[in-house]
């Protein structure tokens, strides 16, 4: 059973940085990861992705030249550097995992998901 957790969150100051980590373990085969963010009564928003080589990388375009998503293959981890972070980047972050090699803009193309870390940013 694949499974994907989540770590990294906290409470910055605006114009402040925070980089969350993801693990995934218990796969087989190639994937592609992606964070997602979920504010308090919003819809959850698709944030960065990336394909399985690590060549390419897609962000949402709140977070366009702020946050920047990479991953250690053999760590099975992927990482979100967030910098210049404002008080509406506040909003419970999940990381997910899909099976293939591409990265998926929507949450039901992708098949596990962490339990969500916390990220709020003060103003």
């Amino acid at each position: 059973q694949a499974q994907v957790q989540e770590s990294g969150g906290g409470l910055v100051q605006a114009g402040g940085s925070l980089r969350l980590s993801c693990t995934s373990s218990g796969h087989t085969g190639s994937y592609s990861m992606g964070w997602f963010r979920q504010g308090s009564g919003e819809e959850r928003e698709f944030v960065a992705g990336i394909d399985w080589s690590g060549d390419t990388t897609y962000y949402g375009d709140s977070v366009k030249g702020r946050f920047t998503i990479s991953r250690d293959k053999d760590k099975n981890t992927v990482y979100l550097q967030m910098n210049s972070l404002k008080p509406e980047d506040t909003a419970v972050y999940y990381c997910a995992r899909r099976s293939g090699t591409r990265v998926a803009l929507t949450p039901p193309l992708y098949d596990y998901w962490g339990q969500g870390t916390q990220v709020t940013v003060s103003s």
